[in-house]
């Protein structure tokens, strides 16, 4: 299997300096986070994500964290954007859009379970890790899918641009790969026989399974990897901002908060 390039955990760093001026509406910056950077509109940090990834970012029904998004990602942003002196807004948009909006500098992130691969850093940059996810691979019940060897020549269901995606065409090849635009979307296919597996991270994998009954999760990880938010190559000014202000939340305990509402210690 084709192996994650890691990234070291640092988040101790005890960077300091303050925030870029014109967040007019989001308070003052912390005294401790570097300064010098700056967002694509005055006052704001602008993150692209794909709302589709729960419990990481996901739409509500209701009023949410940041207008109606909610998850680890968005509410890890919006404090992320409060010690940066900013208020977050949230463009949800394709995977693989969101990925470009950062790469581009139309968002001044992308926060979307988005791991970090070799091709990834070729064109972007990405802060310090902030969780580990597995990919893990959804079948039917009675499916005669039991290991990772089995889903050679299976019709394998991913969600388009992940590195699920990229990691079953390496795999498996591209014939026996079929992307959709979101995991949902390829859980269907899975229940109407178009597909014999899905492979998606765990976290989406765990509330789509306890949604449709019949499906199981393989007790075997496809693979293992980092999390971590996505900016403009060069955009170092951000990045030192986004590290020291992770590290304060990490040491704080509000990381830990935040995982903890969504996630189960379980």
């Amino acid at each position: 299997m084709k192996k994650l390039l890691s990234l070291a955990l640092a988040l101790t760093l005890g960077l300091g300096l303050a925030a870029c001026g014109g967040a007019d509406n989001a308070g003052s910056a912390d005294a401790d986070i570097p300064t010098g950077f700056t967002t694509v509109e005055e006052g704001v940090l602008v993150m692209s994500t794909n709302a589709a990834f729960p419990p990481y970012e996901m739409t509500t029904d209701g009023e949410g964290v940041v207008d109606n998004f909610e998850g680890i990602d968005v509410e890890v942003a919006n404090e992320i954007a409060k010690k940066l002196g900013l208020t977050l807004r949230v463009d949800d948009m394709d995977f693989d859009a969101a990925l470009l909006a950062a790469q581009t500098g139309k968002s001044d992130i992308v926060m979307a379970g988005v791991t970090v691969t070799e091709e990834r850093l070729a064109v972007m940059d990405f802060s310090d890790s902030y969780a580990k996810g597995v990919q893990s691979v959804i079948v039917p019940e009675g499916s005669d899918i039991a290991t990772i060897d089995d889903l050679a020549g299976k019709k394998i269901g991913v969600q388009r641009g992940t590195t699920g995606n990229i990691y079953c065409e390496d795999d498996f090849g591209a014939d026996n790969v079929t992307a959709y635009d979101n995991g949902m979307t390829a859980v269907q296919a899975l229940k109407n026989g178009q597909v014999d597996c899905v492979v998606i991270d765990n976290a989406p994998a765990q509330e789509l399974v306890a949604a449709n009954e019949g499906l199981t999760i393989l007790d075997t990880n496809y693979t293992e990897e980092d999390y971590a938010i996505g900016v403009a190559k060069g955009n170092t000014a951000l990045l030192d901002a986004i590290n020291a202000a992770m590290a304060e939340l990490k040491a704080d305990g509000t990381f830990d908060a935040i995982v903890a509402k969504y996630i189960s210690a379980e």
